[in-house]
């Protein structure tokens, strides 16, 4: 069977292909079995393997270094490319003034982790849908140069979200269940008021808890600015505190969300005015609503009642005007449009 071999010499792998004598078709038997034994390596390896061996590592090195390369190049690429479609990147951005605008490398990843937690946590608590109008609203740019809505008459100062119902006043049935809770509280809210209420005389200084007039004969005392509570204010007032943890629309943790008592004097007047955003209703509950009070939205005259509410989206233009000669009172509450 074997021509000139040694059997031995073949499986052992030392014998010499192509030695004197050659193959032949009688050796087949033997080149399967020589291939069905495994080869075994000297060690350590001759000089030849281990320079084999060092030239593999070093490729095998080079190309996860080309590897990480290209993917760091690729990270800055992204990165740049987000700074300078964020909002704050051009000269007519809203935020370029503020604290983000400085560019400050240590202060932009953490930034923008926070952002894009907070999106995620928007869209999975609310839709997808609503992220798309976040992000046609941010293309569009923070504010409206003219007017967005009907004939100009809307235009929210900071952010508006486009395909939202647009109109001035909105149905008491779009948040049945807050409406209720509210008209049902009517009693405790008002007792609440006594109990912070003061002469309104101006002459003296403001009470603790109240905010400086927004305009003359207009004073306000807030249980919730942008979306925080004020501890002391909210503890004076027990009734209307526990009415607002009741409802299910109020923007607590926002910054569009406020809440408090409103106080116009006779006299009194609130120019024409848009409020910040589209993406919230404003929720009046009458307390003590005189003859001679009357609010124009967009347009559209309206009067309150006492201890029923009234929608409005404030993002249109609005005028308050009181010609009557008592206090006008009411219980503001701010929730996102549905």
């Amino acid at each position: 069977m074997w021509k000139g071999r040694n059997p031995e010499a073949v499986l052992e792998g030392t014998g010499e292909l192509g030695g004197p004598g050659g193959w032949g078709l009688d050796d087949a038997a033997g080149l399967l079995a020589r291939a069905s034994v495994p080869i075994m390596f000297p060690w350590p390896l001759p000089s030849g393997s281990s320079a084999l061996t060092v030239l593999l590592g070093a490729l095998t090195s080079l190309f996860l270094w080309y590897c990480y390369r290209l993917g760091s190049q690729d990270m800055q690429a992204l990165g740049a490319g987000s700074r300078a479609g964020g909002v704050g990147a051009g000269p007519d951005a809203c935020s370029q003034a503020g604290p983000r605008g400085s560019g400050d490398p240590g202060e932009g990843p953490r930034a923008e982790g926070l952002v894009s937690r907070r999106l995620r946590a928007y869209a999975r608590r609310y839709s997808w849908a609503g992220m798309g109008r976040v992000r046609r609203a941010a293309q569009g740019g923070c504010g409206l140069a003219g007017g967005a809505g009907p004939l100009g008459i809307q235009r929210p100062g900071l952010l508006f979200l486009p395909d939202l119902p647009s109109s001035p006043f909105v149905p008491r049935d779009a948040q049945r269940h807050d409406v209720e809770l509210l008209q049902s509280s009517f009693p405790a809210i008002l007792r609440d008021f006594g109990a912070v209420s003061w002469d309104f005389s101006g002459t003296t200084p403001l009470p603790r808890g109240w905010s400086p007039p927004l305009a003359p004969g207009c004073y306000q005392l807030l249980l919730y600015q942008a979306g925080r509570c004020q501890p002391s204010n909210c503890r004076r007032c027990p009734g209307a505190y526990r009415a607002l943890r009741g409802l299910r629309s109020f923007m607590s943790a926002n910054t569009f969300g406020n809440a408090g008592f409103s106080v116009l004097l006779p006299g009194a007047r609130l120019e024409g005015r848009c409020g910040p955003t589209n993406a919230r209703v404003r929720c009046h509950l009458g307390l003590k609503i005189p003859p001679g009070c009357e609010l124009v939205v967009g347009g559209e005259p309206q009067c309150w009642a006492e201890g029923h509410c009234l929608l409005v989206d404030d993002s249109f233009l609005h005028t308050v005007a009181h010609n009557g000669n008592r206090t006008h009172i009411l219980l503001g509450v701010e929730g996102p449009k549905n």
